[in-house]
């Protein structure tokens, strides 16, 4: 069965399935729930090789505990993190002897949400002013500088020539930076970059 028969499935759905043998579901629920325990792992450790094996270990444990699982009585998810917080913990005691306060913060390499929420604003202007393009420029545009494909590749594409392409972007280029200087100081762009 492929993936995307799992995706409606809840987690404690997904374990009992994997507890019956399919393979499938144990994927469908890898999939789902890695990233998020892994991510925790590095935010805790701050080490990724660590973060690594904390997250193989706790999925594991996952597995172990997968023909016992009680439905209801906890969420699959609450319990992995809570694993997951209980294996880092028992490694940053154990790291040179160091109490948990004692372990500095790790830095989050992650936007801020300010960020976060100025880049969602500018990619929204941007998907806006694009669409004020004629289709064969906005083709263009979006092929070369959200794509990133070069001028010949785009040529094929569009079946035309390479120069057509540089003419096509260009003055997309400059209708998007007329469509959005307006926008420029609410954006947070101060310079020329637009």
């Amino acid at each position: 069965m492929p993936l995307d028969a799992y995706i409606d499935l809840e987690d404690d759905a997904l374990l009992a399935q994997y507890s019956k043998g399919d393979a499938a579901a144990a994927r469908a629920l890898t999939t789902r729930l890695t990233p998020r325990i892994y991510g925790h792992a590095v935010r805790m450790l701050g080490d990724r090789a660590e973060a690594e094996d904390v997250t193989q270990d706790a999925m594991m444990r996952l597995w172990k505990i997968a023909p016992d699982w009680r439905v209801g009585e906890a969420k699959v998810s609450t319990w992995l993190y809570r694993v997951t917080a209980n294996l880092c913990t028992d490694r940053l005691r154990r790291k040179r002897g160091l109490g948990l306060n004692d372990v500095d913060e790790p830095h989050d390499p992650s936007p801020s949400v300010t960020a976060q929420l100025q880049t969602r604003e500018r990619m929204d202007a941007l998907q806006t002013a694009l669409q004020t393009l004629p289709d064969r420029q906005r083709q263009a545009v979006i092929l070369r500088h959200i794509e990133g494909l070069a001028n010949p590749e785009i040529a094929q594409i569009l079946e035309i020539s390479t120069e057509a392409v540089e003419s096509l972007t260009a003055r997309g280029k400059r209708a998007l930076a007329q469509a959005l200087a307006p926008a420029r100081a609410k954006l947070g762009y101060d310079d020329d970059s637009i």
